[in-house]
């Protein structure tokens, strides 16, 4: 509305000074504009003036508010990106623990395995030893030398026995491994007998049993070519009961 010129009024500026107090968050409000009358005559224009309410420009207040709205939103994304990442830095730290438990778990159970391998085998090879017969002794004299023999000629399959052995070897050198014949056929052709059976160096040679000495006066070694000799001839040293 216009309001008409009288002198001695002075006309209000635009607005004077706004209050916000009080405004809801409507985009508009109503404020009136107070016209100080100059005199009495024009006090009923004054009223009416004043009692106009006058329609403020929404975008006075809405740009203010926008601009509230969007710090407030840009603040509560910085805040939710912030819990984001600590929950990822979080859920990192969590998987690498887990991660180290479980490469310490498996490294014992591999420790353990390993162990309880090997303690297996230190008992399998404990069976094995315990298991394997012990080496056999045999006395060095007559009566070991026979044994061995006796044990050589069995591996071999040489017939003979303990008696048959015996009787011979005391008929022969009377137990003297180093008996050497320098007075018979076979020492006048050059080739005495020897041991403790009294065998000459070609038989010696021709019936030497594998795993002996080559030594014709060793005893187990004089004893196992002979007995081998006599099984080829007689069938068994045990059927000798004289010169051979």
């Amino acid at each position: 509305m216009r309001v008409p010129s009288i002198p001695g009024y002075s006309r209000l500026t635009k607005t004077h000074k706004l209050s916000a107090a009080g405004i809801a968050a409507a985009s508009t409000a109503a404020l009136a504009f107070a016209v100080v009358p100059a005199s009495a005559d024009n006090d009923a224009d004054a009223k009416a003036l004043s009692a106009k309410p006058v329609a403020l420009d929404q975008s006075t207040f809405g740009g203010e508010i926008q601009k509230n709205s969007l710090t407030q939103q840009s603040a509560e994304a910085a805040k939710q990106a912030k819990a984001d990442a600590e929950a990822k830095k979080k859920a990192a730290a969590a998987a690498k623990a887990k991660a180290e438990r479980d490469r310490v778990i498996k490294e014992q159970i591999a420790k353990k395995r390993a162990a309880a391998e090997a303690a297996s085998r230190s008992e399998k090879r404990k069976a094995v030893v315990k298991s394997a017969p012990a080496p056999k002794v045999y006395a060095n004299n007559l009566d070991g030398w026979i044994r061995e023999a006796l044990d050589v000629m069995k591996a071999k399959g040489i017939p003979g026995s303990y008696s048959g052995i015996h009787r011979n070897i005391m008929r022969e050198s009377t137990g003297n491994p180093r008996a050497i014949n320098n007075w018979d056929v076979n020492a006048a052709n050059g080739i005495p007998s020897k041991g403790l059976l009294q065998v000459i160096d070609p038989t010696f040679r021709a019936y030497h049993v594998d795993g002996t000495s080559w030594d014709i006066y060793d005893p187990v070694a004089n004893i196992t070519a002979a007995c081998n000799y006599a099984a080829d001839r007689y069938g068994s040293i045990d059927n000798v009961n004289s010169a051979y």
